[in-house]
């Protein structure tokens, strides 16, 4: 069972508070350092596809390493949306940071207007066609529409994504929209979630510690 917690663009809690809970933490760039000397299992929020060169902003999968990060996020509906993300550039993402010995944890999912139009699953499988198997990649399904809305999708509408996204490409598939202790236990409790990445209840110690219990409870 595999626990994220997505601190985005927040300070985010004491890395020391969060040790033992065996999860994965994805801090601002400037915080990476301080979690990973605090032995945490640490991931940027984002990399870029060059190892080098003039792109202002960027961070790369070998600066990444040399921090001694494990992994990056990449593809996450927040760079898609604001930021001008596509499909071809979470690729790019992607096979570099594998290519570098970096594990991935690619986003995909749809806004409310693609769930309404029934195509949900051409979205998936188009974002899905950039990526290829690796043992080191795993897949988020984040449903834009409970992203931070406090909206969460049903567990059977979680299980029917995910069951779908495995069908397309073998790999673990974890959750993200609006987790939260109250509901972690229905959705990570469906058999084709493999986890969590936790956005807003990462933030807090006691939320996000009580996430990590619920899925080891689960995976015993």
């Amino acid at each position: 069972m595999i626990v994220v917690g997505n601190w985005k663009m927040f300070r985010g809690p004491d890395p020391a508070a969060l040790a033992g809970l065996g999860a994965i933490v994805c801090p601002p760039y400037v915080r990476l350092a301080e979690c990973v000397d605090a032995g945490l299992v640490t991931y940027a929020q984002n990399v870029h596809w060059e190892n080098e060169g003039a792109y202002t902003g960027e961070i790369s999968p070998v600066m990444l390493r040399d921090l001694a990060v494990t992994g990056s996020l990449v593809g996450h509906s927040e760079r898609r949306r604001y930021f001008g993300e596509t499909d071809e550039t979470v690729g790019l993402r992607a096979r570099a940071a594998l290519a570098a010995g970096l594990r991935v944890i690619a986003c995909v999912g749809e806004t409310i207007e693609e769930r309404r139009g029934g195509r949900t699953e051409h979205v998936l499988r188009r974002q899905l066609s950039v990526l290829e198997p690796n043992d080191d990649l795993v897949l988020a399904y984040e449903p834009v529409w409970a992203i931070g809305t406090g909206h969460t999708a049903t567990p059977e509408t979680a299980q029917a994504a995910h069951a779908f996204i495995k069908s397309i490409l073998d790999a673990p598939v974890i959750y993200g929209g609006s987790v939260n202790p109250d509901n972690a236990e229905s959705l990570l409790s469906q058999p084709d979630v493999d986890g969590a990445l936790v956005g807003g209840a990462s933030l807090d110690v006691d939320s996000f510690t009580a996430i990590c219990r619920t899925a080891a409870r689960i995976r015993s």
